[in-house]
């Protein structure tokens, strides 16, 4: 046991470490890892695995680099600001849900478990409590805190259970006992909008599902490497695909099928990625989600009216007149950012960069892995371009760009091909408005294939925002459909000043919040209840976009709204066929 204790206290250091490398692989290490008696990883379904390098096995940060889908990728947080206001249930109504809530149906989440995964939850709070004052939350994952045991196959954070959580809240010192907090509010926030009691009969509060059990997972922050290398202000929250991967694969654990569903919950966004669903997150959530008595719900990101994404097409004009020039106007103040431009087969493209100051990076063709940087003589800027022309994950071309202390002012990315084209469409994206240190933005830009990753899954429940006081569409939600034109977000869900512990607050985190309560109300009635014990994600999302509420001279679907509204009420008409 001692050997056992002293090599899970060295992994969880290398895990923590900044001095090692986080590396995802789709496939299980197997060998290497008989071979390696100290390599510490994780594995997932036996089909992914975690992998903690030293960076000193790393030749060179260039190596690292464009292995682009080994590197974990970033997921914010898809928020505004909340503002004051008093407890409203309108986008409850909205939906739906407080309707299904009462008699006959009666569906308020017992039996299932909602899981949370983000920045953790204020336990306390009544919204988290039954009348008795003992907790609702089945357990915490808090993956900051190492004083503690991880949960059992796990080998970091501390677990805390729902003994734990009553023990402290029946002592004068809480966080005492269960030191598990929440900073920034979100998770808690989200957690409440989901599942939160019925505080005062439910005049002062109420969530979706008050009746449900809750699962958190409180993801660690990412690596400082991680935030040096993606050019992050400090003060942003920011999360690793591989933590949330593990945490994902927590929250699945605690589902019984046929018997105890779990709802997993996710409002964190990326603009990395090809757009169409093939990162490991992404593929690992269809996994998840084609499970019996599983469903996972994820909010669209708030990156409509950003201006970070630019569709392009060459062809045999453009092809003979130099290429396409596109504009990204970036502001006084910015660290830094990534570009990544994603091709279509069969083409072949090259990018060229003019700086504000006139100086110029000219086009090239980069081998099957390879990256070069470039330093400006007149400006402090240096961007390296790495580039891979069959990336792995989606079999496209991608083209990344890191532009580290831009020049302020209006750069050009001349994308050009060194043959004739015969498709010619090319997207490029930039970062997350909250990785952004000042404004970076396209100055022709679309707002569509806005939706953040992991949305884009085909088999999760997708949902953009509208606002639920006058049925108009939340002008920063993403817009789909996907990069390859699948339908994508499946229906809006409420996200306009949505109450919360802290006010109202408005974002696809919230829509994503409403919409797993609403989830855990259908999976009561059909698991727990037994009315349809085999149902997964894929079958939920085709009941609610059936049941969805459309607007007449509207054409469905489409790339705002998906298949309509959020409706739990239409969903069971259509089960009877009213």
């Amino acid at each position: 046991m001692a050997e056992k204790g002293d090599f899970l206290l060295d992994c969880r250091d290398k895990i923590l470490s900044n001095d090692y490398y986080d590396v995802i692989t789709d496939f299980p290490v197997g060998m290497m890892a008989e071979a390696d008696e100290e390599l510490c990883f994780a594995n997932l379904e036996n089909l992914y695995s975690i992998i903690y390098f030293s960076r000193q096995q790393v030749l060179t940060a260039d190596s690292y680099f464009f292995e682009y889908r080994s590197v974990p990728k970033l997921y914010g947080l898809m928020q505004d600001g909340p503002i004051e206001g008093g407890f409203d249930p309108n986008s409850l109504i909205a939906s739906g849900i407080i309707q299904v809530q009462r008699e006959p149906l009666a569906l308020t989440g017992r039996g299932c478990v909602v899981a949370v995964i983000d920045t953790g939850i204020r336990y306390d709070d009544p919204m988290f409590l039954r009348e008795d004052g003992t907790s609702r939350i089945l357990a915490i994952w808090d993956q900051t805190i190492q004083t503690g045991l991880p949960p059992d196959g796990f080998q970091y954070g501390s677990e805390y259970t729902r003994e734990d959580i009553d023990r402290a809240l029946a002592s004068e010192d809480p966080y005492g006992i269960v030191p598990s907090r929440d900073e920034n509010g979100h998770g808690t926030a989200m957690a409440g909008v989901a599942a939160g009691s019925r505080v005062r009969g439910g005049l002062s509060y109420v969530g979706a599902a008050p009746d449900a059990d809750i699962v958190v997972v409180k993801l660690k922050e990412c690596k400082q490497y991680f935030r040096d290398f993606y050019m992050i202000p400090p003060e942003v929250p920011a999360f690793q695909e591989n933590d949330i991967m593990l945490a994902v694969q927590y929250a699945d654990g605690f589902a019984e099928t046929f018997r105890r569903p779990v709802v997993i919950c996710l409002g964190l966004g990326t603009n990395s990625g090809d757009h169409t669903g093939s990162s490991a997150l992404s593929r690992y959530l269809e996994l998840i989600a084609v499970k019996r008595s599983r469903a996972v719900v994820v909010g669209g990101g708030n990156e409509g009216n950003s201006r970070h994404h630019y569709q392009g097409s060459l062809n045999s004009i453009s092809f003979g007149n130099g290429g396409v020039p596109v504009e990204v106007r970036v502001d006084q103040g910015a660290l830094g950012f990534l570009l990544e431009l994603w091709g279509s087969v069969p083409d072949v493209f090259t990018i060229s960069v003019r700086s504000p100051g006139g100086e110029t990076i000219p086009p090239l063709r980069l081998g099957i892995n390879d990256s070069v940087t470039y330093s400006f003589v007149y400006e402090r800027t240096q961007i390296t371009v790495a580039g891979v022309l069959v990336e792995p994950s989606s079999g496209e071309e991608l083209i990344q760009l890191r532009v580290q202390d831009p020049t302020p002012g209006i750069w050009t990315f001349r994308v050009e091909a060194p043959a004739a084209v015969q498709n010619g469409i090319f997207h490029l994206w930039l970062p997350i408005t909250q990785f952004l240190s000042a404004p970076v933005y396209f100055l022709e830009s679309t707002p569509y294939i806005t939706l953040t990753e992991p949305a884009i899954v085909m088999d999760v429940i997708s949902v953009s925002a509208y606002d639920a006081a006058n049925n108009s569409f939340y002008i920063e939600s993403g817009r789909g459909y996907s990069r390859t034109g699948a339908v994508r977000p499946d229906f809006a869900a409420p996200g306009v000043n949505v109450f919360t512990f802290r006010g109202k607050e408005s974002g696809t985190s919230m829509s994503a919040a409403i919409t797993a309560g609403a989830v855990a109300q259908f999976m009561q009635w059909a698991v727990v209840d037994g009315n349809n014990p085999l149902v997964e994600s894929r079958e939920i999302k085709n009941y609610f976009i059936r049941g969805a509420s459309r607007s007449q001279g509207l054409i469905y679907p489409n790339r705002e709204w998906g298949y309509g509204r959020l409706n739990i009420v239409g969903a069971f008409e259509a089960l009877i066929g009213v």
